[in-house]
């Protein structure tokens, strides 16, 4: 399947847990694939704006994930900390078509060292 040039396949959708979350390398980057439910998935950062925890190993709930450090909050629509937390994380342009998870190009191509992206081997339900 060729998404087009303004996307990149991923992986498969079922590679991603639901609920959960999957850790893709992109480059020398991380993002976190996070999937509350059904088909909708989200990709952050894998990095919490606070302490540095990777969201990938968080706990996915009503469109949020909790950070594994410290259990704050993340919305994964918009990656800002749930109030009264303060902070973001970038977000990534998902597509999810054919069974396949799509990245947006361009917004991946701002990420250290992005020649490459595949799902890593380690998951979190």
């Amino acid at each position: 399947m060729n998404p087009g040039g303004d996307w990149i396949d991923i992986c498969a959708v079922d590679d991603v847990p639901a609920p959960g979350a999957r850790r893709v390398r992109v480059g020398a980057a991380t993002v976190a694939l996070l999937r509350p439910d059904g088909e909708r998935v989200f990709a952050l950062e894998d990095r919490c704006p606070h302490k540095g925890g990777p969201l990938s190993e968080g706990i996915v709930s009503h469109d949020r994930v909790a950070c594994p450090l410290h259990g704050r909050c993340v919305e994964l629509a918009t990656g800002r900390m749930i109030a009264p937390d303060e902070g973001e994380t970038r977000t990534f342009s998902v597509r999810v078509q054919g069974g396949r998870v799509l990245l947006q190009r361009d917004a991946l191509r701002a990420l250290p060292g992005m020649a490459t992206a595949q799902c890593a081997a380690s998951s979190r339900a």
